[in-house]
This record gives structure tokens, C-alpha cells and sequence, in this order.
């Protein structure tokens, strides 16, 4: 009987981000368009980026956290409290800006970075956190191992898996790479908002057999039940991200790199960082 409550969850839409030329050292697709908050809660956009060093100068956040995951190339990054990493393919940098952080992540010289960088909301009560880096190596990630395949957590559990990263918002995060004919199924709490991204091959959902290739997203439909879960078939090689999130069910007013909850905590962020208080 409990097997059979646990809500099979199908696919509600699928897109394929178009890449965009914003200058000679730079392309982005938008993963996650911004703006969609009720919709993507807790999740406020993802963009995946090609760039060189000198693209993105030092800049600030507050409000936020920031998950970079590199796909290709060596990603230098610092701060204005003193903290600095670099990541290289499969590693992940998980940055809360809470009250507020300036930084800059800067590819190796020579080198083209290709990443996802998903941004999570904070809930009012966290907005103002203290900011930390947790630089999620591959190397020191926990794996858990199926049938044709291996999946690293980040974030979250999977398998009775248990990735040790702090999260101030839950966040289920598993990078799954899978053999053709293999299949791969990720419990979720029924009320997570989550969606799935391919990296590589080809793949088929469980629940009402939708196909996801190359490059395109594919967004989890919704749950009514306490439990759910998402299975995926491999129908060639397969490299897919999977992402997951409790929604934070609360206002968002962003301005750039500011996400709060209104418009006047938005200018007190503007004020405080003119002024040197990200300090």
C-alpha cells in the first residue's frame, strides 16, 4: 500500500533554451527565465554560460544563494571577505550572498568556463544570513550507485544517499549519468518544485513517457501527495541534472543582482552597498 501512494510525477512542460551572443567572450541561454517566481519557487532563474576571463568584473548579491556548476574549463572565484576556490568540471560552488557578499568568478587565462548557475530564493527570515561558500568538490561528493549508472549528490538525499551541504531552503540537487537501457528513480517530497536539465544523450520519463534530449529542460509537473517521485529511462548514454526545491511561497522583488521581498528593502540593498556595508 505504500508503494502504491507514491505519486509518479509526469513532465508539464518542456523547452530548450536558445544561447544568445552577448559579446565576443560571451554566450548565455537562459535555463530559467526570470520573472517566473510562483512558478519556479524556490528556484528564481538558472543561466548557462560560455565566457573567458574578464567577463563578469566584481559584483555583489544579497538576498540569495548561487549554485555554479561547471560543465567544462577551471572557474577562479574571490570576495570581499577574504574567501577564494577554484572549480574545475563536475564541481559545484554553493554561495549564499544573504546580507550580502561582493565577488568575481573568473575563468583560467586562456580557458573557456562552461557552467549552470542557478539562483535559489532565501525566505525573509534567511535573507539577511550570514554569506558563506560551501565549494562542493566531485571528488569528495557522496555517489550513489544503480544498475547501469552512478549518480553524485550535491545537495539533498537520493537513495538513502545524504549529501553533507547546508541548505538554508531544501534543495534536492543529483548530477545522474546513466548507460543506455538503464533507469534511474529520485524520491521528492510531494510539495518540491523541481525540473530536470540533459547535459547529454537521450532519456524517457516513467510517468507519461515524455522524451527529453540535449538541451532541453524538462519541468516536473505538480504533486498533491506527500510523496512523490521521478524515474528516468536512459534511451542512449545519458547525463542529466536534477534539481528540486520546497517553494518559499513568499513576495520577490528583484532589481539586478537584489532579490528581497519589497521594493523598499530593495534600496536599502542599493544604499548598503553604495555605502560599503557588504563588508
Amino acid at each position: 500500500m505504500a508503494q502504491s501512494a507514491v505519486y509518479e510525477r509526469p513532465i508539464a512542460r518542456v523547452w530548450k533554451p536558445v544561447p544568445k551572443r552577448q559579446s565576443a567572450i560571451h554566450t548565455v541561454a537562459m535555463v530559467l527565465e526570470p520573472g517566473h517566481w510562483a512558478e519556479f519557487d524556490p528556484f528564481l532563474l538558472m543561466a548557462e554560460d560560455w565566457f573567458q576571463s574578464g567577463t563578469f568584473d566584481l559584483h555583489p548579491h544579497r538576498g540569495i544563494e548561487t549554485v555554479t556548476y561547471v560543465i567544462e574549463g577551471h572557474l577562479r572565484h574571490f570576495d570581499n571577505r577574504n574567501g577564494s576556490g577554484e572549480l574545475g568540471p563536475g564541481d559545484v560552488q554553493w554561495m549564499t550572498a544573504g546580507r550580502g557578499v561582493i565577488h568575481e568568478e573568473d575563468p583560467v587565462p586562456g580557458e573557456t568556463v562552461h557552467s549552470l548557475q542557478l539562483w535559489v530564493n532565501l525566505p525573509r527570515s534567511e535573507k539577511m544570513a550570514e554569506p558563506r561558500y560551501q565549494n562542493l568538490l566531485a571528488k569528495d561528493m557522496p555517489v550513489r550507485g544503480v544498475e547501469g549508472g552512478w549518480a553524485r549528490v550535491f545537495s539533498g538525499s537520493s537513495g538513502g544517499v545524504q549529501a553533507p551541504t547546508k541548505n538554508h531552503v531544501p534543495v534536492t540537487m543529483v548530477d545522474i549519468h546513466l548507460d543506455a537501457g538503464a533507469s534511474f528513480m529520485q524520491d521528492l517530497p510531494g510539495d518540491y518544485n523541481g525540473f530536470l536539465y540533459v547535459l547529454e544523450g537521450r532519456g524517457r520519463i516513467l510517468a507519461d513517457g515524455t522524451e527529453g534530449a540535449q538541451g532541453q529542460v524538462l519541468w516536473l509537473g505538480r504533486s498533491d501527495k506527500a510523496e512523490s517521485r521521478v524515474t528516468i529511462e536512459a534511451l542512449e548514454s545519458l547525463h542529466v541534472l536534477l534539481y528540486a526545491g520546497r517553494p518559499v511561497r513568499e513576495p520577490v522583488v528583484a532589481y539586478g543582482p537584489f532579490v528581497m521581498n519589497t521594493r523598499q528593502e530593495i534600496l536599502q540593498a542599493i544604499e548598503d552597498y553604495q555605502n560599503g556595508r557588504f563588508a
